[in-house]
């Protein structure tokens, strides 16, 4: 009995939710425009969601072509690295996830979904990177993490 409870325990702490949370505080000024790419799973629509009830002015769309990243070759010429279209936004809000599981189980008092994503919000003007998210964990718990994460990093 005591062999099946201590594996149990292990595989409970094998499942549970881990981050890496790299933030530069009070460095996002909430009265400015955020840009975030249209459509996405469940982290990039609860981000939103959640930027939206905290005043957020979010304009959505798709990246193109007006701001280019670059560099020199080492012969000397200009290369393009991205090219971005965020219109007169300040901050970029990326997130790239994998697929949501359902797990009904692990998951029942945190919304039945486990994700695995990575957010990064950046600074338009300086190009510096504000926050950067590598996460996992259930939908509910992740959005009150992201909760905690903007009021460290708002102004």
């Amino acid at each position: 009995m005591r062999k099946i409870l201590l594996l149990m325990v292990g595989v409970v702490l094998t499942q549970t939710g881990c981050n890496s949370v790299y933030i530069k505080p009070n460095t996002l000024d909430t009265n400015e425009v955020v840009f975030v790419d249209s459509g996405g799973s469940l982290m990039h629509l609860g981000a939103k969601e959640h930027m939206e009830q905290r005043g957020y002015k979010l304009t959505v769309g798709h990246k193109r072509a007006t701001i280019s990243t670059t560099y020199i070759t080492a012969e000397g010429k200009e290369s393009k690295i991205s090219e971005t279209s965020v219109g007169k936004a300040r901050y970029i809000v990326g997130i790239s996830e994998s697929a949501s599981k359902f797990r009904p189980i692990w998951c029942s008092l945190n919304g039945f979904w486990w994700l695995n994503f990575n957010l990064s919000v950046v600074d338009n003007v300086s190009g510096q990177e504000l926050l950067h998210w590598a996460g996992r964990g259930c939908v509910n718990s992740s959005m009150r993490m992201l909760d905690r994460i903007l009021d460290d990093l708002e102004k």
